[in-house]
């Protein structure tokens, strides 16, 4: 996970006069051929149980499916504030997140989790790069992960938007978010982006108050569906509309075909998130 230090390196791109200072300074470019390695990573259940109850899971002897995400998280911010790297981390937007999980981790595994950056392409508002992480354990892969992120700016119309989902429209289950999920997931997961933190750092940066990690809100949707997944599963997400906090979100899940859609929205219907659950 990124510690305090990272998490300041992230944010002087976008800090007036500092961001002109040369090694400081992001202006744009191809992404570098930069990856990283943790080897003989170990999990503390005592630290996987706070996460499964801040997401929603059942305490077991394996990993809640997104939680690998976190021990690659620190790996993503090294490569993200790197001077080679082209685009600031503080700023730039988490489009979509898909997870495949070949089989369940167990919680004495120790691992080998891999981040690479990949495939800059244009995009109708900016710019989208994705973040690769895979995990090894004694040489089996066990889990892989793409997270996409758009650097906005000048785009292009003919470029693809994104992926679409089947709807899962919400039927009944809302969730209240208190107004310190942010911290709390922050404290967990390592990931202390000032936008999810307080209303003030927030509102530097455009919103009108603290918003949810979108990690969160897709680790959410898993914990409520993950006794209807297989072993081998593949879960994708697209992050749509920011959820503030304080704030209720709608819960929706139905199956379609072999796979279950669902969605997140506010009780007015406003999109927060769109995804799906299929076999891998």
């Amino acid at each position: 996970m990124a510690g305090l230090p990272v998490m300041v390196k992230a944010a002087l791109p976008v800090v007036p006069g500092v961001n002109l200072v040369p090694g400081v300074r992001k202006t744009g470019g191809d992404l570098p051929d930069d990856s990283r390695v943790r080897h003989e990573v170990e999990t503390d259940p005592s630290h996987v149980a706070s996460y499964a109850d801040l997401c929603g899971f059942p305490h077991k002897d394996t990993l809640p499916l997104p939680y690998p995400h976190l021990l690659a998280f620190g790996l993503h911010m090294e490569i993200m504030t790197a001077g080679s790297f082209p685009f600031p981390a503080i700023g730039t937007v988490h489009l979509e997140n898909s997870i495949t999980q070949h089989r369940p981790i167990g919680l004495d595994e120790r691992l080998q989790v891999t981040a690479r950056p990949d495939h800059l392409r244009a995009h109708p508002k900016g710019q989208v790069f994705d973040m690769l992480t895979t995990i090894h354990s004694r040489g089996e892969l066990v889990w892989e992960e793409t997270s996409t992120f758009l650097r906005r700016g000048r785009g292009s119309e003919d470029a693809p938007g994104g992926s679409t989902f089947p709807e899962a429209p919400a039927h009944g289950i809302t969730w209240r978010l208190p107004g310190d999920l942010g911290r709390r997931y922050a404290a967990v997961s390592g990931d202390r982006n000032p936008i999810h933190l307080y209303p003030l750092m927030a509102k530097a940066f455009g919103f009108p108050r603290q918003i949810a990690h979108g990690m969160w809100s897709m680790a959410r949707c898993v914990g409520a569906i993950e006794n209807r997944l297989p072993d081998a599963v593949t879960v994708a997400v697209a992050f749509k509309k920011p959820i503030l906090l304080p704030g209720t979100v709608a819960f929706g899940v139905r199956p379609v075909d072999d796979a279950l859609a669902f969605s997140l929205s506010s009780p007015k219907g406003v999109p927060h998130l769109a995804g799906a659950a299929t076999p891998a």
